[in-house]
């Protein structure tokens, strides 16, 4: 989570590390959490915040959180053993006693225990306390319905061509995660590019008001979590929360293809940059081609300019996650030669379309999470790669609400009509995704699971040398498991 930095030819000069990390002294989460100190010292420091015992270091300050399975106040003993020195609870009973410290071989004044009323509310106080201690030059924040992660990636890298920059790792973009990210960042940090999710009202403006970014860059508004938000408006207004802290000199940066992300629609006291493919966005995309796991090329236009750009990810969409990430990039200052050249060092995201093969086996593992526009975006990019049979294994959409039949015929539909040669369903949901399916494909060629746990028994009759497998599903349905049987059963 700390910042790396590459030269122009993509050779890393700096890799971060937790050495480099600024130091909090118990006295500084006093000031800003409004805690008490039960015991201990003032004048102990930390470097980096855990929530996890089981990940705990021992220079890292101990949140204890409340959760509806777990509470961290039963593994204070654990990380004390582990030499973890500041703990931070919200249960004074559970404070460690005597017996627990002897068992650590400790003394009462050699831990610091900080009673807060909210763990949670006292890890995000300090991470806006830690992030405004750091010599930033840009703070950036990344949300969107789809795509938000790769664009992360993609701006990390982009940064990284002139910039010490640090970004949010793996899914390290919600209300515990992102905090627990500012807080692993270097002391000498120029740029933080840092993603936003949510899935209610209210979760991105906690976020931004954690940041407040600088820049802002909205990928597309689509459907993802429209149960809780209620409409594309909803959520398009959820994702704008992340203007909410910016300056007349803030810029926000989205993707006008969208039809809720016109420029009028999202205007306010600030500045707005916009990427499109309609020839009238000030970042224009065209011509793009779509070379399956070979990844992509397109034709960008800046100021009456052509630009070729090459990528070595898959996926046509990510032309315009690319271009979201040029653009945020040129207002940092970096001309579009040098950025277009940073994305080759770009890897994206593990479980975002990332292609592996085996045995003659080629897997396209894109099962971090499923929406309709991710799904389609996924069947293209099996439909470009080179194999004998093209495989879709495809489980439910999770969050869609009332209307989640018909979005899960329609991706159907789409997989039918752009000529996949089998199509595995998993789940509830799913079986409609194989009935939208099968007018196009013929029943012999769709095959349904009530679970998982059903298809990964006979996943070896399912699949065989030659095919190309797409393997994605929202995040609760654990599709990694199949890929990861798909490979046991090559070996």
């Amino acid at each position: 989570m700390t910042g790396r930095s590459f030269d122009q030819s993509g050779r890393i000069l700096h890799d971060g590390g937790k050495e480099n990390m600024k130091a909090i002294t118990v006295k500084e989460i006093l000031q800003e959490t409004g805690g008490r100190l039960l015991q201990g010292s003032t004048d102990r420091s930390m470097k980096g915040a855990c929530i996890d015992s089981r990940q705990v270091q021992p220079e890292n300050g101990f949140f204890a959180m409340k959760g509806e399975k777990t509470d961290g106040h039963a593994y204070l003993g654990d990380v004390l053993k582990k030499g973890c020195r500041i703990l931070v609870i919200s249960d004074e009973e559970k404070a460690p006693d005597e017996s627990v410290l002897r068992g650590a071989g400790l003394k009462k004044e050699d831990v610091s225990i900080i009673l807060v009323p909210d763990t949670l509310k006292a890890l995000q106080q300090l991470a806006k306390y830690y992030i405004a201690q750091l010599p930033l030059k840009k703070k950036i924040a990344v949300t969107g319905s789809v795509g938000k992660t790769s664009t992360r990636d993609m701006l990390y890298y982009v940064a990284s061509t002139r910039y010490k920059t640090g970004r949010n790792e793996k899914n390290y973009n919600n209300e515990f995660g992102l905090p627990l990210t500012i807080l692993s960042f270097d002391e000498d940090l120029e740029v933080a590019v840092l993603e936003m999710g949510m899935d209610s009202f209210g979760e991105i403006d906690t976020l931004a008001d954690i940041v407040r970014p600088d820049i802002a860059v909205i990928t597309t508004i689509g459907i993802s979590h429209i149960e809780n938000l209620g409409s594309r408006e909803g959520i398009r207004k959820a994702k704008m929360e992340v203007t909410g802290y910016f300056t007349p000199d803030s810029v926000l940066v989205v993707n006008q293809s969208c039809d809720l992300l016109q420029k009028d629609m999202v205007s306010g006291n600030y500045r707005v940059v916009t990427a499109g493919n309609d020839g009238k966005s000030d970042f224009v995309v065209s011509n793009v081609c779509d070379f399956g796991d070979k990844g992509i090329k397109y034709t960008l236009d800046r100021n009456h300019k052509q630009y070729e750009v090459a990528l070595p990810v898959p996926g046509a969409h990510n032309a315009m996650n690319a271009t979201l990430a040029l653009a945020a990039g040129e207002i940092l200052g970096i001309d579009l030669e040098t950025a277009i050249a940073g994305l080759q060092n770009a890897e994206l995201t593990a479980k975002r379309l990332n292609i592996r093969g085996k045995n003659g086996i080629k897997v396209i593992d894109d099962t971090y999470n499923a929406a309709p526009e991710s799904m389609r975006s996924a069947i293209n990019t099996l439909v470009a790669t080179r194999g004998i049979r093209k495989v879709a294994i495809l489980s439910d959409m999770k969050e869609l609400g009332p209307e989640s039949e018909k979005y899960h015929r329609e991706v159907g539909a789409y997989a039918g009509s752009h000529r996949i040669d089998f199509l595995i369903t998993v789940g509830e949901q799913a079986r409609f995704i194989g009935e939208g399916a099968a007018p196009f494909l013929g029943a012999d060629c769709v095959k349904h699971y009530g679970s998982r746990d059903d298809l990964m028994k006979e996943i070896r009759q399912m699949i065989r040398p030659g095919d190309v497998v797409l393997v994605k599903g929202s995040r609760a349905m654990e599709m990694e498991n199949v890929v990861k049987k798909i490979f046991e059963e090559q070996e």
